[in-house]
């Protein structure tokens, strides 16, 4: 059974997923414009007003007549060590993991990896995700500043005195 309420220039459709041992309740929403060009308008609200997702969802169970929409499936990936580097999380990338092999031995993590992919189709949704570290281990390890210079070679050079 679907949970669809229909807006001034939308139609939000919440399709809630069978429980199985995870008692959580999840759900997949669909936001469907009535202009068949109204996709632009329904983002720039989306992205524009705080709490638009929060403010329409559908709370009202209703039979779907016809239910259909396009088979999709998206993937996406990431190198995200820079991202959790903007977030804070730096001990893990300057030897913070030095501990669980021993002084003698610097661990940190080099990269940061992720991925996932949603598919939707006839039969249902197939979602996955990955996320991969890749460890530096011993003395190859080097601090490296996030910082970026210019270095531009544009005058004469002089040679230095010994």
């Amino acid at each position: 059974m679907a949970i669809c309420e229909g807006f001034a220039d939308f139609k939000v459709l919440r399709l809630p997923y069978k429980q199985g041992e995870d008692k959580r309740s999840l759900s997949m929403y669909m936001f469907l414009p009535n202009a068949p060009d109204g996709l632009p308008a329904l983002l720039e609200k989306i992205s524009s007003k705080p709490g638009f997702l929060d403010q329409h969802t559908p709370l009202e169970k209703v039979s779907v007549r016809n239910f259909l929409i396009p088979k999709f499936k998206i993937s996406f990936g990431i190198e995200a060590s820079r991202v959790l580097k903007g977030l804070g999380l730096t001990l893990p990338f300057v030897g913070g993991l030095t501990e669980m092999v021993g002084e003698n031995h610097p661990l940190a993590v080099a990269k940061v990896f992720h991925k996932s992919f949603i598919e939707v189709n006839e039969e249902g949704t197939e979602a996955a995700a990955v996320t991969v570290t890749t460890m530096m281990f011993g003395a190859s390890m080097m601090m490296v500043k996030e910082e970026e210079i210019d270095f531009a070679a544009d005058h004469p050079l002089v040679p230095c005195e010994r």
